[in-house]
């Protein structure tokens, strides 16, 4: 059981791709303009990852070393295409909003790493699992980060909620600042990477007070002890 808390901690917090690995970031600054698309990119991610997880790991016994990368492009290449074609047919509006980041999701440096760093070493389970932690991670870093930049840009969340979730989102919509003109700098590409320097400093900062709180536990305790 520890062994799976290891791998979600690793994709949700400690390694996570966004903040901590800093991979796959041309698109998660490009298409984190708002929630909506930064939840739709994030999930064709995940997807991407669990799936490419899982066949890299059932396959890694019948690869030959020297073959292994071009093999394991092949997987997410095929896997992309398939979640591509699927996005097309059935979310055709977010996906021509999306537009050119869904096939780039191949050359996501993120998958191609836990396909080589984990799931060509460990089992079935274990790939599937990191593979969906991995990705929940990094959509957690799109959803914060496109609301941040939507609510800073328009005042508003899950603004065009219809795109991913069809009619059930069309009253999501939230205005959370009445009358509010806009901060256009926000869904430019300068607000991307200020908001993703804004993320990062609030994951170190919660770190080094948890790492902290956990030296002065046991200092306290011993010194109770010895009391």
């Amino acid at each position: 059981m520890s062994r799976w808390r290891d791998i979600a901690a690793e994709g949700l917090w400690r390694n996570n791709p966004g903040l901590v690995q800093l991979l796959g970031l041309c698109p998660l600054l490009a298409v984190t303009s708002s929630v909506v698309n930064g939840l739709g990119l994030g999930l064709a991610t995940t997807a991407t990852l669990v799936v490419s997880g899982l066949t890299v790991s059932a396959v890694r016994g019948l690869v030959r070393p020297e073959i292994r990368i071009p093999v394991f492009v092949l997987v997410i290449a095929c896997t992309v295409t398939i979640i591509e074609l699927l996005m097309s047919a059935w979310l055709h509006d977010l996906y021509k909003v999306l537009g050119i980041f869904i096939p780039l999701i191949v050359t996501n440096c993120a998958i191609m790493g836990r396909a080589e760093a984990f799931a060509s070493r460990n089992p079935v389970p274990a790939a599937v699992l990191d593979g969906l932690m991995m990705g929940l991670g990094f959509t957690g870093v799109l959803v914060a980060l496109g609301a941040l930049r939507e609510l800073a840009g328009h005042g508003t969340l899950l603004d065009h909620a219809e795109l991913l979730l069809g009619p059930l989102g069309e009253g999501l919509r939230l205005e959370i600042i009445q009358g509010y003109r806009g901060f256009l700098v926000a869904v430019l590409p300068p607000g991307a990477f200020i908001g993703l320097g804004l993320l990062i400093a609030l994951k170190n900062v919660i770190d080094t007070r948890r790492g902290r709180r956990s030296v002065a536990v046991p200092v306290h305790a011993h010194g109770h002890g010895s009391a």
